[in-house]
């Protein structure tokens, strides 16, 4: 079982930024395996991706955070951030942190933290 934990959420201002952590407990080697992501969910929305990240380093974006957001990994403690700038008022949203793998078959999800961004 994979355990999956995201902080660093908060309130910023137009143009500012923020920093995005995400822990897991339980099997390493699972999560090590896995990819590695952030998704968002704005209300009245559906989530969608952010970006993820393999233990390789291969990085996928969001066309709409391409540039702005950068994701990186810690192989060694099966963490991942997600370094946020210039942040938009269109960036306010729930943000996830999540684990997947194909097989064995692996899907986990976090509690969310709130991203907001306003004057």
């Amino acid at each position: 079982q994979v355990q999956v934990v995201e902080s660093g959420g908060g309130l910023v201002h137009p143009g500012g930024s923020l920093r995005l952590s995400c822990r897991t407990s339980g099997n390493g080697l699972i999560v090590y395996m896995s990819v590695m992501g952030w998704y968002r969910q704005a209300p009245g929305k559906q989530r969608e991706l952010v970006a993820t990240i393999t233990n390789a380093g291969i990085t996928d974006y969001a066309d709409a955070v391409k540039g702005r957001f950068f994701i990186s990994r810690d192989n060694d403690k099966n963490t991942i951030t997600l370094q946020m700038n210039s942040l938009e008022p269109e960036d306010t949203a729930v943000y996830y942190c999540n684990v997947h793998r194909g097989n064995p078959p692996v899907d986990q999800w976090g509690q969310g933290t709130q991203v907001t961004v306003s004057s």
